[in-house]
């Protein structure tokens, strides 16, 4: 047996002993430090002692600052302190060693001599390896060796080591502590990460204030080389690579020279937004630039103005944007100026090569479609091949335009401009983080599976508060294949588990993962009074309570866990969490205020009284987060406004919503309202109707007792039958009590029932009318008709039938209410609609016949081919399945709700000749759809309006 066989048969053998499994995890995938010694690991902490560490004077100033890293999260770690040396003494039983190969002379003499194997890491980009060597020199037993491809592969090494012992990227930004430990021993075996299968990894720092900036300039006097020292190492912890610097306003080569200097020596590529052309940023034109923006009139001074630019730049690593848009982040022109546009793009790659001295295509160069620059591209404008296109979602994480499947590859390939933050249309968001990773994932692994590997970028606005998808966007950029759609919730976990030492890592990750799903659902700058229905569904009160729930596990979490640990946990799950629920709570309180005004309720004023606490709450949440949090070191970081929009821009300062208060009168009145209208009784003089009960779907309604006036009132409820049940009834009447009424379907006859109770209330009887059907369904399965609907999840198909290439596949929580399905893999051509055409299909049971519309509740995908729109097959048993395009309504009013309301609804019209069973199937045509509710409407009218559809009906099995 060789030595590479018996190693990797030891190393599994080690993994077994000591319970490290090898399922793989995106962060940190192979823990390969343990607390446990023994002969064969390497002893980096050990009984007191921790070992030195060897670091060429010759190897990159990069390499040896992050060396500093490591020793200090040593300390963190260890209370020890680790000492870096240049030379080993012989009295050094075991050294930490690291370097570059072909730049540390140590490790190039390791390889050498064999005791590496330099073929791992030759020509490779950015890769490490860390492994223990025995008897490297002379004197020494051990050595743990770190070697880097190249500079970043080092420095990977070097963080990834700190990751192992327990440092997290967050450590600075979110005061993630470093849990202490007295044993760090490093297992045996060559430990890498390979080569990223993104080149280019970052984030862009932007529309950054009031929080960022005030923040900035309070601890560090501004953007300077101080503040960016910090972003540079949290980019590089996560193994990102790339960034796009703060720019509103904010100049990075000009406002601090230091921070060109400092980026090169970390080995952080830089850029320029989309349109920021040869590394200028948009604020220097305004300080040091002559004359318009505009190339057709003004060229001789931007010609100036950019060769000054690519001079500043020098041989420093950057990816250099070119085009041009218009001043200040509009359209260059009205129309499409391809002539124009073409000779800028010319007339700059002249410049480069001219400054640069070196052919133009060793210079890394992107193109950015963005917004109208896309329609550029669309019609017909071409750049040369070595410029990578750098495709962009359209603000809100939707991405715009892939290459074609059967596309020539380009040699400076593709990349993805995405977005987790943003100022515009139809709305400003930036105070929350509102991003799903199941939406990012599903979008980047679209992407991916399109060949878009060279850029990953995406706008992050503060940093702060996208701690955890800024993480996992730069974790999926190095590995887009170690996800999918069945290990995102193993991520939630894993990533809880080293953030809070396995404190509730399983609670944490559900509290993440839900908070998200409800922000998500509709952006906080975008809600209002209006948003969910207070009288259908219990929409509403549903909405709440699922935030209620987050919010007492959030804080009984908090409650327990170690003191350490809570300014991070406020950070990063109980500030986001309580700030959203007191958020939905104001405007929902706000909606009872505007409707129980209307109605004359005497409560309408404590929900006036309300709004003004909750909105009161909202700053309470920000100050605690600005004054007393890990004392007072965030400051400004809440800053952003987020109530009170009437437009797509912010508001100068958080605006309280409007409500009423009523003079009441000095007496007693009765008033009554109905489940699913905003109606209401004052007297008797007609019956109230109330919603239909039915033993299969919907068993309970309720009638609210209101009271008017300032005097109580008692209340009494009969009925002749006992097989209709009341939470109460009888009592006093202050302002109001909700009374809910269901059915004991055992006594109640079998049938469709029409039954009467009566209120009586402050010497009035009230006659109220209910229709019930008790319905034996021996025969029926599936979900079944009620109300005039049926509402189904999409992942809860009765049968999925897989095609030759592709299957539906569920993506767990990706929905606004449950979760969604969609067609893997995605790189495939779209098929001609058959029945072995991959599909899915629901057992549904109607009780009505006719026209039915089927209501298909898509993500709301863009049409990022060249083909007319992305496609999908629906039809009811043997019916003809008809052809349905998602993006057959592409007006920018469309899309404006789409994006809106997070949800794109398609409305097919089929007909029922039968009442019974029946089977709805959707068929897979286009790749890239995501299914994610169906509600089928059986009666015209019947369907109550609310923001995230009816409740998933009843389904017999």
């Amino acid at each position: 047996m060789n030595d590479h066989k018996t190693q990797f048969i030891f190393r599994i053998f080690l993994l077994f002993l000591f319970g490290i499994g090898t399922k793989s995890y995106a962060i940190n995938p192979e823990k390969y430090v343990v607390n446990q010694a023994s002969s064969e690991k390497f002893p980096l902490v050990s009984k007191g002692k921790i070992a030195p560490v060897l670091v060429s004077k010759n190897d990159f100033s990069g390499v040896l600052r992050v060396v500093g890293h490591l020793e200090n999260d040593l300390f963190k770690v260890s209370d020890l302190h680790s000492k870096q040396i240049n030379r080993i003494s012989t009295a050094t039983d075991y050294v930490v060693i690291i370097g570059t190969l072909g730049k540390s002379e140590i490790i190039d003499q390791l390889a050498k001599e064999g005791k590496i194997d330099a073929n791992l890491l030759k020509g490779k980009w950015e890769k490490f390896t860390t492994q223990i060597v025995d008897n490297p020199v002379k004197g020494v037993k051990k050595a743990l060796v770190i070697a880097g491809s190249d500079k970043r592969g080092t420095i990977y090494g070097i963080y990834d080591l700190s990751g192992q012992i327990g440092v997290s990227p967050w450590y600075f930004w979110a005061d993630v502590p470093v849990k202490k430990q007295s044993e760090l021993h490093v297992l045996p075996g060559v430990h890498s990460q390979g080569e990223p299968k993104v080149k280019y990894r970052g984030i862009f720092i932007n529309d950054e204030a009031p929080a960022l900036s005030g923040w900035a300039f309070e601890k560090y006097s501004g953007f300077n080389a101080k503040f960016y020292d910090k972003v540079f190492e949290l980019i590089l912890r996560m193994k990102g690579n790339y960034l796009w610097p703060s720019m509103w306003g904010r100049m990075f080569y000009v406002d601090d020279p230091q921070n060109a200097v400092l980026a090169d020596e970390y080995g952080i590529v830089m850029g320029t937004s989309h349109h920021e052309p040869l590394t200028r940023a948009h604020a220097e034109w305004s300080a040091l630039g002559k004359g318009k923006w505009d190339f057709s009139t003004n060229a001789e001074n931007l010609i100036s103005f950019w060769k000054d630019g690519v001079k500043r730049m020098g041989n420093k690593e950057t990816i250099v944007t070119v085009g041009m848009r218009g001043d200040g982040d509009e359209p260059m022109t009205q129309g499409t100026a391809i002539d124009l546009l073409e000779n800028i793009v010319k007339t700059q790659r002249n410049i480069i090569a001219e400054v640069t001295q070196k052919p133009i295509e060793e210079t890394p160069q992107m193109w950015a479609l963005y917004k109208e620059v896309q329609d550029y591209y669309d019609k017909g404008m071409r750049v040369p091949d070595d410029i990578t296109l750098l495709l962009c979602d359209d603000n809100w994480g939707n991405i715009r335009k892939l290459p074609e499947l059967d596309a020539k590859p380009r040699k400076g390939g593709y990349g993805i401009y995405y977005h987790f933050d943003y100022v515009g249309g139809p709305r400003n968001y930036k105070w929350i983080n509102t991003n799903q990773i199941e939406r990012t994932w599903e979008q980047m692994d679209l992407a991916y599976q399109y060949g878009v590997n060279r850029i990953w970028i995406v706008n992050v606005g503060d940093i702060k508060p996208m701690e955890f998808p800024i993480q996992f966007f730069l974790d999926m950029a190095w590995n887009p294949e170690a996800f999918n759609a069945t290990n995102l919730e193993q991520y939630y976990v894993q990533w809880a588990k080293e953030t809070f030492a396995n404190q509730y890592p399983e609670e944490i990750a559900e509290i993440i993962k839900l908070y998200t799903k409800y922000n998500a659902r509709r952006k906080p700058e975008l809600l209002n009074a209006k948003t969910y229905s207070i009288v259908n569904y219990n929409e509403a009160e549903n909405v709440l309570a699922d935030y209620k729930k987050l919010v007492d596990k959030a804080n009984k979490i908090n409650d327990q866990l170690q003191p350490e640990y809570k300014d991070a946990f406020y950070q990063l799950v109980l500030f986001p969490v309580l700030a959203s629920s007191n958020l939905n709570e104001l405007y929902v309180a706000t909606a009872k205020n505007q409707l129980y005004a209307n109605q004359g309720r005497a409560s309408a004023n404590y929900y006036a009284k309300q709004v003004k606490a909750l909105f009161e709450k909202d700053s309470v949440l920000t100050n605690y987060y600005h004054t007393k949090l890990a004392g007072g070191k965030w400051n400004h970081m809440m800053a952003q406004t987020h109530i009170g929009y009437t437009n797509w821009q912010e508001p100068k300062t958080n605006v309280i919503p409007q409500t009423k208060v009523l003079e009441l009168s000095n007496k007693s009145e009765v008033g009554i309202a109905t489940e699913g209208s905003e109606n209401y009784w004052i007297n008797n003089k007609q019956e109230i109707m109330l919603t239909s009960l039915n033993s299969e779907g919907n068993k309970t309604t309720y009638i609210d007792l209101f009271n008017r006036g300032t005097n109580l009132f008692d209340f009494k409820i009969t009925s002749k039958n006992d097989w209709i049940t009341f939470s109460k009834s009888n009592g006093i009447i202050n302002e109001e009590e909700r009374i809910v009424i269901s059915v004991d379907w055992k006594k109640a006859p079998k049938g469709n029932l029409k039954s009467k109770f009566v209120v009586t209330a402050n010497k009035q009887k009230f006659d109220i009318i209910v229709n019930i059907k008790n319905a034996a369904l021996n025969e029926a399965h599936g979900f079944v008709e009620n109300k005039g609907y049926i509402a189904i999840d999409a992942q809860n198909y009765s049968r999925d039938i897989k095609g030759n290439n592709s299957q539906w596949t569920t993506i767990p929580n990706i929905g606004k209410t449950g979760s969604g399905i969609t067609l893997k893999p995605s790189n495939i051509s779209p098929v001609t609609i058959s029945e072995q055409l991959p599909r899915v299909e629901y057992d549904v049971h109607f009780f009505s016949k006719g026209e039915v519309k089927v209501r298909a509740y898509f993500s709301p995908t863009l049409n990022f081919t060249v083909r007319d729109g992305l496609k999908y097959g629906v039809s009811f048993d043997a019916e003809t399945p008809q052809i349905m395009n998602l993006n057959a309504d592409n007006s920018e009013k469309s899309w404006n709700e789409s994006v809106a309301d997070n949800i794109k609804i398609i409305t097919s019209l089929h007909k029922i000749e039968n009442g019974g069973n029946h089977v709805l199937k959707f068929y897979g045509i286009d790749p890239a759809l995501v299914l994610q509710k169906i509600v089928i409407e059986t009666e015209t009218g019947q369907l109550s309006e609310t923001y995230l559809g009816p409740p998933e009906s009843f389904k017999i099995k």
